[in-house]
């Protein structure tokens, strides 16, 4: 594959950013789903008494929506290029917490690209970071994705 052809998959310098909003409801239906019983996930008034004063969101949660954003924009075709990714490595360090019902702002920034000839697609190197009142971390990511082109 040539470079100019590469950069149509995955570009060095590329960034990807989106902002949500975490329910209570689903802060509950996620630690529920993934069978974390710690009730700083789960109940207000455990909560609250403890020193966060509110449900968090567990550190699995916001990491699964970080590794969900990557995926669907490196695994999309709406800009008519046919791409597939899969995550090979991601590293998750937990710096803060995420409220019920607060923004985050997660970012994934591609900090390099190779071709592995072994694997027949695009090594890429990403940081991430999931932010919450004001570029406040919570999350800082590191990873690995392959991604190649999708075949019909």
């Amino acid at each position: 594959m040539q470079i100019e052809d590469a950069q149509r998959f995955i570009a060095e310098g590329e960034t990807v950013n989106k902002t949500v909003r975490v329910s209570r409801d689903e802060i509950v239906a996620f630690a529920t789903m993934s069978h974390d019983e710690n009730p700083l996930h789960t109940d207000r008034a455990v909560a609250q008494r403890a020193r966060f004063g509110e449900i968090i969101a567990s550190g699995q949660h916001t990491a699964a929506i970080l590794m969900g954003v990557l995926a669907t924009h490196f695994s999309r075709s709406d800009d008519g290029v046919r791409r597939e990714m899969l995550c090979l490595n991601m590293n998750f360090a937990f710096k803060g917490p995420v409220f019920a019902e607060q923004e985050v702002s997660l970012r994934w920034h591609v900090s390099a690209v190779q071709w592995n000839s072994k694997l027949q697609g695009l090594l890429a190197h990403l940081d991430g970071s999931a932010s919450v009142a004001h570029d406040k971390l919570a999350v800082v990511a590191r990873g690995t994705i392959l991604v190649k082109e999708r075949v019909a």
